[in-house]
Formats: structure tokens, sequence, C-alpha cells
């Protein structure tokens, strides 16, 4: 917990732009040592100085939803194997600089690619029988045309709502 109170939520709130409206979600991924979503001390600590940042969990087995396995951990992971490592104490040296030097971009692409596969669930109404699409992050980020969001059509919006609602 003092991790997430101490260094989690300032370097959010150092970092975040000041015109920012709406909540903030940070997702958790069920592992036991994370706190309850509904913690009175993170929620007294996240919402001071006009902040709205809220905890969510992530679905239980949902690899495709959970952002850390989707590509942060990859991205992390082929970083630090570039490393010859002999102690555990190198290793959370290692994994600390590889976090360090990770680009903005590349977390980018990890969130872009998360929503695209949030986007084919509602497709498919919560199943997990769909490839994750391919956007051609590359190409549109060469060209200046990489969006920081993939956009969700209103009228599958409505469809989805429809569908729970039925």
């Amino acid at each position: 917990m003092s991790w997430l109170l101490d260094k989690v939520l300032p370097a959010i709130k150092a970092k975040w732009p000041p015109n920012h409206t709406g909540p903030t979600f940070i997702q958790q991924d069920n592992a036991k040592p994370h706190i309850d979503v509904n913690d009175s001390e993170f929620i007294e600590a996240s919402s001071r100085d006009g902040f709205d940042i809220r905890l969510c969990n992530q679905p239980p087995n949902s690899p495709d939803l959970n952002v850390l396995d989707l590509g942060f951990f990859r991205a992390i992971q082929s970083l630090q194997e570039q490393e010859v490592l002999h102690t555990v104490d190198e290793l959370v040296y290692v994994v600390q600089t590889s976090f360090d030097k990770m680009q903005s971009h590349e977390l980018n692409n990890v969130f872009l690619t998360l929503q695209t596969c949030m986007k084919e669930i509602i497709k498919i109404r919560g199943g997990n029988n769909y490839r994750i699409p391919h956007i051609g992050k590359s190409r549109l980020e060469r060209q200046g045309n990489l969006p920081i969001q993939i956009e969700c059509e209103e009228s599958l919006i409505d469809e989805a709502e429809s569908y729970l609602y039925q």
C-alpha cells in the first residue's frame, strides 16, 4: 500500500495534464497483494488536490484485458534480457532501468492494443474468440496519425447495451 500511496499516486499526479477532466483508473490484476478498490486510505489520498483516481480490477482470467500481460511486461523483459545477471539485486536494478528506458510511445502502443481488444470483445459480446486486431501502429506513427485512443462507435455501444439489458 505504501508503494501505491508514496510512489504511484505522486508520479501520476506529477505527470498528468492539468486540463484533464474525468476519472483516471489504475487497473489491478486481482493478485492477493493488491488492495481493495474501496480502500478508504487510497480513496482519501487519490482524491486530494482535485484528482479523481480510482482503482479497478481486471476481469479474472482475461490476459487480453491485462495491459501488463498484453505488452508492458514483454517490453520490459526484452530490455532486461539484453543484460547478463547473477543476483536478484542485479535483476531488480535491470528491471527498474528497463522501465526507466521505456519510451512513452511504446506504452501508448500497448494501450492502443488493449483498446482494440476491448472493442473486439464488445463486438463478439464478451467472448474471447477473436484475433487481436492490427492497426499498423508503426505506419500510423511515421505518418503522424497514430491516435492516443481508439474510438468506439456509438452504434456498437448501443448494441452492447441492448444485449446486456435483454
